[in-house]
């Protein structure tokens, strides 16, 4: 299982994150967001760190926008977290790879939500159910409702995530989740990391999944 931290802001945590060997660090494009990257890290420092994969969030943002953030902050991925649609998945998929990011409530249905989108994309991503808000409610919703999940398509579970969840996490026996996404469990303020809880979290999952 592999780790993504998103909501950075900080050169120092994106630092860090290099030296955890995090595999996937995520940089939030959307100004409504407490923890929106655009105006705290400059492109240049986030397209010169090497040793991480850079993940850009986006909501709803125009193409041209996205792709011009993309070149800019040299990302290798992009995740979308709005309501894009599949060829608008599709044309980003043709210079990057594509995670988009679902909503999950009590009552999902897979096929209706993510048959449209399995030829267009690289991953699925699933967060909590918000409302009308786009993620973001440092809450998890129920994971036994992944054991319904009917397809081989890799996915990153989000949503709530902190080091009280750690056990239950690494007893998961889902064959398509390749990814952990945390984000406000492991913060002091929005955007500003807690590195102290975010290294012994890494160490653990690095020590069981690569025995």
């Amino acid at each position: 299982m592999k780790i993504k931290v998103c909501g950075i802001t900080r050169r120092e945590d994106l630092q860090k994150l290099v030296e955890y060997q995090v595999n996937y660090a995520g940089f939030i494009f959307y100004e409504k967001s407490p923890r929106f990257a655009g105006s705290k890290l400059d492109s240049r420092t986030i397209r010169e760190t090497k040793g991480i994969r850079k993940v850009g969030v986006f909501v709803n943002a125009p193409l041209e926008q996205v792709k011009r953030i993309v070149a800019d902050c040299g990302l290798d991925l992009v995740q979308l977290h709005g309501d894009e649609d599949p060829a608008y998945c599709a044309a980003l998929r043709e210079i990057l790879p594509v995670i988009k990011a679902f909503r999950v409530g009590e009552n999902v249905q897979w096929k209706t939500l993510l048959e449209p989108y399995l030829e267009v994309t690289d991953y699925f991503l699933f967060d909590t159910e918000a409302g009308k808000a786009y993620g973001g409610t440092g809450k998890r919703f129920n994971w036994e409702l992944l054991h319904s999940y009917p397809y081989t398509h890799p996915f990153f579970l989000s949503g709530g995530i902190g080091p009280e969840q750690l056990p239950e996490l690494l007893l998961l026996d889902l064959p398509a989740l390749v990814a952990v996404d945390v984000n406000s469990k492991f913060e002091i303020q929005p955007g500003i990391k807690d590195m102290e809880k975010v290294k012994p979290f890494t160490e653990q999952i690095q020590s069981t999944f690569l025995k």
